[in-house]
């Protein structure tokens, strides 16, 4: 396994090298000093799902929901204090699916919430439905997405 792992700084664009057993310790990007790992939910469109999602060097969870969805909206606070609890170890990712019908389609999504754990481009878990914050957990765990 290597040891240095190259993420895009989520502000700027900039590749950052950094060292494996330090993603959980708030790496910051040389040139803007954005957190590279961030520990609130990120948003991604069709235009910038390839940068955001695939490129990243840790695993990501993304959320597929409405802003109309009831249980979208319940499952808020869990993915907020899941993307601030597992910071450096998984990205949570937002994609609003009236906004990218694209992504809507590539992934399968038929009803939401409609959340899929991806390792790169690969799909490794799916959980659709709102779910409680430990089954969340739980699911994330069997993933290999351990809290620290």
């Amino acid at each position: 396994m290597n040891d240095i792992i190259e993420q895009r700084c989520p502000g700027c664009g900039t590749r950052n090298r950094i060292p494996r057993a330090r993603t959980a310790h708030f790496p910051r990007c040389g040139r803007c000093k954005a957190a590279l790992f961030p520990s609130a939910p990120l948003s991604a469109t069709d235009a910038t799902f390839t940068d955001v999602v695939e490129r990243s060097a840790i695993p990501v969870l993304v959320d597929f929901w409405a802003p109309w969805c009831g249980p979208c909206r319940a499952m808020e606070p869990v993915l907020e204090a899941t993307a601030r609890e597992r910071a450096g170890r998984l990205t949570v990712v937002k994609v609003n699916v009236d906004e990218n019908p694209a992504l809507a389609r590539r992934f399968a999504v038929r009803s939401i919430p409609c959340m899929k754990l991806l390792r790169g481009a690969q799909v490794v878990g799916e959980l659709a439905g709102a779910v409680p914050a430990g089954s969340l957990a739980g699911f994330l765990e069997q993933h290999g997405v351990g809290k620290g």
